[in-house]
């Protein structure tokens, strides 16, 4: 069977009128689904009904014909469409609502339809369709050869930015970070695979990112001549994806958008950047497996829907601006002070999400609850204003008007508990309005007239069964039992007949009826005008409504900062123009929460003599998570947060690059090696002085030798070249020589002790090198079979004999440097590969010890040092 979209004009005129409209208007809505209302149902048909029905699990039925095979047609209830709706949009579908405009009673042939809205998963402002501590974004992407424009709408709350990014990682890292519900992107877009695995994704014409159509749209939205002060036109690429998705909720939304009141410029300068996989491995908002334990889920104290929103926006953008960070230090040390957060957030539990209630009020979709909860938020305002009397606060006190007028005129109007609709009426409070209450009389007097009717009835024709009802087929009736025929009176005209009753109708109740049902008609439409007139009143104040909303959710997530400060002895960072990242007595946030046992609490300390830490120690040792924490500090400082030490001093940071953890990409055909490369390779190009970059394990997926000699030449990279802070955690115990001959190297090593065939993890973190892996040991403890690990051990002596590594007596700590270190490759730089002459062999002597600072050394040190003398005396001699 063809499809809806694709028949001819004559094959449309084949069916009947009713389905003749129905494909009229499905072909202006091809490639999403067509939700056509018919009396109580939404009903869909062919391909949208077979979709539909997978989709949602409903049943397949069938209406009609069409050239000769049935219609497939499926349906919901109109009452329950929001549950369907939601259950779609998650999906990432998109719906067209296609309503009944016409009378009816009046129509001649079909009753007149259109579409009135179209629901995509970008644009949803229902309560029912967004999940509440969530961002819903809507995004557009624009490309040349000088790279991608950005731009992105939250319809829901009104904040439209545009962003440029230069090259394909940076656009990937952007969203990943933004997460859009929906992703336009032109027609001519030649790198698809990019976007991926957005959801959402629609391609739009071209020409909806043509630039001076951009332009135009932005100049009408906002009603000026030109765009000069919002400071966009430098970025003309974020400028036609701004364009683009501008057109595409007018498309949507048939309806104005008041509450899009500005659009503002982001610059990668204002951030420290985060990769996408750094976002990963640091699992921000997401976590690895799942679960909610990742930081968001953690430290999030906040008490309002927006306020948790705004917290993982700051989460994901990092600011660079330290006199903006300091500002909100002295906002959280405020409400730290006497743990004033708690009343603060007392007053802040009764506040509704005003930024998504402010949307439906532009859009003019709110609710009867809608207005019931910004009643209720600004009848707080007053006293929430009396608390934040502190000066470091006040810059949040001026953005929160009082609204006395708007708050009397909301409690007027809205009853204390309102329906969630004002389909049926009672959402209008009594004494709001006079000629509703009048009409309101009119309607509930009739309870007391058709008692008293009854009553005088029974009494005038002697039927004690008489009673007066009312249904809605039939409206008010006088019903007796058959028994009683003989005493109905003549003006009694029979209504209806019954099994075992008769009901009748009599001019004056039938009077009656008719001014009732007027009455209560009269009603709902006063009341339905009145609801609307709401919508006049409250609008003027969308702007000053938005910027209380800000202002609300900021200090929410002020009162999360205060509440981590002092429930979890965060401390205020120090910021310094200095190089510096030191943190004392430092601590995973997440992990120091979630664990049964205390939390083993490590100082970082890098400075321009510091750069690089050299960490080696056990595997489950705890060197990811001391490498995880400290990039977790710096986010949380530089969002405004305290952090988990005793003392943290942050200099300048520009970027946070992550190489943690193995993974696939098996989709692309990127094998695990492969990932790790990628990502190490964005970092050698990408990181500066200024960034912290976390490596974790370089060259495990290949060759011990390959591995080893890419490990040491991407560390002598950081080291020596690009000089950035860097932890580079490694089991490749010759990168440990490093700290000999690049500068601002240094070793540190997580201890552990060893107990005969068993380990104990100390998690410590101590300056020099470990001097084992005690893989085999972490083996037994993962469970390896007793003979495995044996042989294991077998093979391990018979490795170490044969590259002739001395043999130690076990030690109780890791704390000394490694002694079995793999001597078949030389980590000489190339300028140093011995000559085969006795005289170059002789100066390369006189040089090491002419540079000794033999009173500097350990006795670790020292050790090592005659071990490698010794090996290389032994391989001249061979």
């Amino acid at each position: 069977m063809m499809s809806a979209s694709n028949l001819s004009e004559q094959q449309i005129k084949s069916h009947t009128p009713m389905m003749q409209q129905y494909l009229r208007i499905k072909a202006e809505h091809p490639h999403i689904l067509l939700f056509y209302r018919m009396g109580d149902f939404y009903e869909l048909f062919f391909d949208d009904a077979k979709r539909a029905a997978q989709l949602l699990d409903i049943s397949l039925t069938k209406r009609g014909q069409s050239g000769g095979a049935p219609i497939p047609m499926a349906g919901v209830p109109y009452h329950a469409v929001e549950n369907y709706l939601a259950r779609l949009i998650q999906q990432g579908e998109s719906v067209a609502i296609c309503e009944q405009i016409g009378d009816p009673a009046t129509s001649k042939g079909p009753v007149e339809r259109k579409v009135v809205r179209i629901v995509t998963p970008g644009t949803v402002t229902d309560e029912s369709l967004l999940q509440e501590r969530q961002d819903n974004l809507l995004v557009a992407v624009s490309q040349d050869k000088q790279g991608y424009g950005l731009a992105a709408l939250d319809i829901s709350s009104g904040r439209f930015w545009l962003s440029e990014v230069s090259d394909d990682a940076a656009l990937q890292a952007e969203l990943q970070r933004l997460q859009a519900a929906e992703l336009l992107y032109p027609e001519s877009f030649n790198q698809v695979s990019l976007l991926k695995p957005a959801r959402g994704l629609r391609r739009r014409p071209d020409w909806d990112f043509e630039l001076d159509s951009a332009r135009q749209q932005l100049r009408q939205q906002f009603q000026v001549q030109h765009l000069d002060s919002f400071e966009v036109e430098s970025l003309p690429l974020g400028l036609c994806a701004a364009g683009c998705l501008l057109q595409y909720v007018k498309d949507t939304q048939r309806t104005a958008l008041p509450h899009i009141r500005n659009i503002h410029k982001e610059q990668p300068d204002d951030a420290i950047i985060l990769d996408a996989a750094t976002r990963r491995n640091l699992e921000l908002t997401e976590s690895f497996s799942g679960a909610a334990t990742h930081l968001a889920a953690v430290l999030d104290h906040t008490v309002s829907a927006m306020g948790s929103r705004l917290f993982k926006r700051w989460l994901h953008r990092p600011l660079r601006n330290q006199e903006q960070l300091k500002q909100r230090y002295q906002a959280v040390a405020a409400l730290t002070e006497s743990l004033f957060f708690n009343d603060v957030q007392q007053q802040l539990k009764g506040i509704g999400d005003v930024e998504r209630i402010v949307a439906r009020l532009s859009l003019r979709s709110a609710r009867p609850r809608d207005f019931a909860r910004l009643r209720d938020t600004l009848s707080i305002l007053p006293s929430l204003k009396q608390l934040l009397r502190a000066q470091a606060l006040q810059p949040l006190v001026t953005q929160i008007a009082e609204f006395n007028q708007q708050a009397e005129l909301l409690q007027r109007a809205i009853i204390d508990s309102p329906p969630q609709l004002i389909r049926d009426g009672g959402v209008i409070a009594e004494g709001y309005d006079d000629e509703l209450d009048e009409y309101r009389r009119l309607a509930e007097g009739a309870t007391d007239y058709l008692q008293q009717l009854e009553q005088r009835e029974r009494e005038r024709t002697g039927i004690s069964t008489l009673k007066v009802g009312y249904n809605r087929v039939h409206g008010y009736y006088i019903e007796t039992s058959k028994l009683a025929a003989d005493k109905i009176p003549l003006e009694y005209q029979r209504r209806q007949t019954l099994k075992n009753a008769e009901r009748y109708i009599i001019p004056e109740l039938k009077a009656h009826e008719d001014k009732v049902l007027n009455s209560q008609a009269r009603a709902l439409a006063r009341e339905k005008w009145l609801y609307e007139q709401l919508f006049e009143l409250l609008l003027p104040q969308l702007n000053a409504f938005q910027r209380m909303a800000s202002a609300l959710a900021e200090l929410d997530v002020y009162c999360s900062f205060a509440r981590c400060a002092s429930d979890y002895g965060f401390v205020k960072p120090s910021l310094t123009q200095q190089p510096a990242l030191q943190l004392k007595q430092a601590r995973h946030p997440v992990i120091e929460r979630l664990s049964q046992e205390p939390f083993i609490a490590n100082d970082v300390i890098l400075d321009e003599k510091r750069r690089v830490l050299m960490i080696t120690g056990p595997n489950m040792g705890g060197k990811s998570t001391y490498m995880r924490q400290t990039a977790l500090a710096v986010i949380l400082a530089h969002i405004g947060s305290y952090v988990p030490a005793d003392e943290a001093v942050i200099g300048p940071i520009d970027r946070i690059f992550t190489r943690i953890g193995a993974a696939d990409d098996l989709a692309s055909g990127r094998s695990t090696f492969m990932v790790e490369m990628t990502e190490t390779a964005t970092i050698l190009h990408n990181a500066s002085a200024q960034s912290l970059v976390l490596m974790d394990e370089i060259g495990r997926g290949t060759s011990t030798y390959d591995g080893l000699s890419l490990a040491w030449a991407c560390a002598q990279k950081l080291a020596a070249d690009i000089s950035c802070f860097t932890l580079f955690a490694t089991h490749y115990f010759e990168l440990t020589e490093l700290a000999e001959q690049l500068p601002a190297t240094v070793n540190v090593h997580v201890e552990a002790m060893e107990h005969g065939d068993t380990i104990a993890f100390l998690h410590r973190v101590s300056e020099g090198a470990a001097s084992r892996s005690f893989g085999i040991q972490v083996a037994q403890l993962a469970g390896l079979p007793a003979d495995v690990l044996a042989l294991a051990k077998q093979k391990l002596e018979q490795l170490e004999q044969q590259h002739q590594l001395p043999q130690q007596p076990h030690r109780a700590t890791t704390s000394v440097a490694a002694p079995e270190r793999q001597q078949s490759l030389s980590l000489a730089t190339p300028k140093q590969v011995p000559d085969d002459t006795e005289q170059t062999r002789a100066t390369a002597l006189y040089q090491q010890l002419k540079s000794l600072q033999s009173d500097e050394l350990s006795a670790k040190q020292a050790l090592d040092l005659l071990y490698r003398w010794q090996q290389q005396y032994i391989n001249q001699q061979n």
